[in-house]
């Protein structure tokens, strides 16, 4: 009896987490990509767009689901290129690192230990200021002398001045579905997101050697989703998170 109730005990947590360390172990999935198509990527030309930081509405409520994100964004102004769950959260659809929402910090700087990969150190904050796109080490966030106008802190960063974060290994079977950003010298950043299951090892290279990212910062794992229609991608996911990262043209 009591195995079993700390067995309920258990799928409610794994229920009501956002993306917990043992939630992410029981979605391990066998290391395959798609033959033809192992990636999808959006590239954000600082020429023509800009990265956006979304959590509630206007009235304060959470919008949870890219499908509701893109119907409000339908009565705006901006045209929407492309929108993906902008990093971990906590129960309750916060979330768990720092999130900076025009220019207002609605959540801090985490530099706590723990569980998950969050706190796969080290972890790392995108973010976009008016020098351009960047992502740092989040115990380097500090220094940042630039305002910044939007920034969500996530983990593990994937690449730190090309190099891969020391903590993967190649050949993990650690493998499932998993995106992230990463931003290139030339102040392009690239949002990917992969097609099947791959590891950190494999998921960081690529934004190192394919994309020619020398910084790459995790988003999310199996739970994750991209809405670009520009590259294919028509999600009516309803799945739910925190923050919703967005990538809006420019109006030249």
């Amino acid at each position: 009896m009591k195995r079993l109730v700390r067995l309920f005990c258990l799928f409610l947590f794994l229920a009501a987490s956002g993306c917990s360390s043992l939630r992410q172990a029981a979605q391990n999935q066998k290391c395959v990509l798609n033959a033809d198509r192992p990636y999808d990527v959006v590239e954000i030309d600082p020429e023509r767009h800009v990265v956006r930081l979304y959590w509630t509405d206007p009235q304060g409520q959470p919008f949870l689901t890219i499908k509701r994100f893109r119907e409000w964004m339908a009565n705006q102004p901006d045209s929407l290129v492309a929108a993906t769950n902008g990093g971990i959260y906590e129960p309750g659809y916060v979330p768990t690192g720092l999130f900076v929402e025009d220019g207002t910090v609605r959540i801090p700087l985490n530099l706590r230990n723990g569980d998950g990969n969050f706190y796969l150190k080290p972890n790392g904050v995108f973010a976009l200021t008016a020098g351009g796109v960047l992502v740092v080490e989040a115990s380097e966030f500090e220094f940042v002398t630039d305002s910044v106008q939007y920034a969500l802190q996530s983990g593990p960063l994937l690449v730190d001045r090309g190099t891969i974060n020391p903590a993967f290994n190649r050949g993990s079977a650690n493998c499932r579905l998993r995106s992230g950003i990463g931003v290139r010298g030339d102040g392009h950043a690239f949002i990917a997101i992969s097609n099947g299951a791959v590891n950190f090892f494999d998921f960081a290279t690529f934004f190192r050697d394919n994309l020619g990212c020398e910084e790459a910062l995790y988003l999310d794992g199996a739970i994750s989703s991209l809405w670009a229609p520009g590259i294919g991608r028509f999600e009516q996911s309803s799945k739910r998170y925190a923050g919703i990262l967005a990538v809006l043209a420019k109006n030249l």
